[in-house]
């Protein structure tokens, strides 16, 4: 008998619906932080102040004072300096509705979280679990600030290994709340049970999927997208010299823009055949109990691998890299609940 949407206990499913609607808005505001590097806005505003920061110029005067610390910036000052105050306008609201989307996750976690406290309808392994998503979520604020401050002091732009650390830990943090709901939705299932190796394999396929994310982030921190737009071949080759071009010769796959869209696109290549793996796999052993997470992963791994060549082939315009980067959050939320339902339905034989 398949598990109810939100599970057969009644008790968990106000639980359930306020861990989805927290995932919800991860992804939201991952979408948006997209959206706030494709433009250029990450570092328009360059205060942190948690409680002030929520509040927008409101008039001219305000305007004007957070445009004169913009100016002070090595981005207005190496990149933007012809900007006028109507243009910076356009890039604070990105940067500005990106940290408010933050803030916004904070009180829709804490509220929700005192409440069930309250009615004590959270058990002692529940709260611990809890209390890692809001470690995590604090740790997030942290790098995001960590990131944009590394683009205030002498270079205009964040670092992409910083970028690369928040994004990463938007999607664990993502991930690791959408298995505590998984883990309420299924409580007390009893089904089919599948091979062991299914969970290994599903680690395996998690663990590519984080480095694609990795490296999409350095991608796009490093501008890597906007060169060698042809697939499959990069350019005329399939192994140009200007991916080792610089020294030393580890460097070219963590800080060469050619070397790590190279990475990329091989892991991407990588992920395929590790999806023909699962879909012979899932034939060949008859593992009903996968079929939702089998199908869920196949279709969301063609779509993004088919997005991501066609980004590549249009140099990365801001819409079609929007487009890849949440079919990459879909990707990777298709790869959670394939892992989860391995592990959940594993045999201990």
């Amino acid at each position: 008998m398949p598990t109810p949407l939100l599970g057969s206990n009644k008790d968990n499913r106000g639980i359930i619906l306020w861990l989805f609607s927290g995932c919800f808005i991860i992804f939201a505001m991952v979408i948006v932080g997209g959206i706030t590097r494709l433009t250029g806005s990450g570092l328009s505003i360059t205060e942190w102040n948690v409680i002030m920061g929520s509040i927008p110029p409101l008039n001219q005067q305000d305007w004007q004072l957070v445009f004169e610390k913009y100016k002070a910036s090595p981005q207005f000052q190496k990149v933007n300096f012809t900007m006028d105050i109507e243009h910076f306008k356009s890039i604070f609201w990105w940067e500005f509705i990106h940290r408010l989307i933050g803030r916004l996750l904070g009180i829709v976690f804490l509220v929700p979280f005192l409440y069930f406290l309250w009615k004590k309808k959270l058990n002692a392994s529940l709260i611990k679990k809890l209390a890692i998503i809001f470690a995590l979520g604090g740790l997030q604020g942290f790098i995001g600030w960590y990131m944009v401050s590394s683009g205030l002091i002498d270079k205009p732009a964040a670092s992409h290994y910083r970028l690369a650390t928040h994004l990463i830990t938007a999607f664990i943090t993502f991930g690791y709340i959408l298995w505590v709901a998984l883990e309420l939705i299924y409580e007390g299932s009893t089904e089919i049970k599948i091979n062991r190796n299914w969970r290994k394999f599903g680690a395996i396929i998690l663990v590519t999927v984080i480095l694609q994310i990795v490296y999409g982030a350095f991608v796009a921190g490093l501008h890597g997208g906007k060169v060698y737009n042809t697939w499959p071949k990069m350019g005329e080759e399939w192994f140009p010299s200007t991916i080792t071009a610089i020294s030393p010769f580890w460097s070219n796959f963590f800080e060469n823009y050619i070397g790590v869209q190279f990475v990329h696109r091989y892991v991407a290549i990588i992920l395929v055949i590790l999806g023909c793996v699962v879909l012979w796999k899932y034939i060949k052993e008859n593992a009903i109990a996968m079929k939702s997470a089998v199908y869920f992963f196949i279709c969301a791994l063609a779509v993004q691998f088919t997005l991501g060549v066609i980004t590549l082939l249009y140099a990365a315009p801001i819409t079609l890299a929007a487009i890849h980067q949440i079919g990459g959050f879909i990707l990777f939320t298709s790869v959670v609940f394939l892992y989860f339902r391995a592990v959940h339905t594993s045999s201990k034989a």
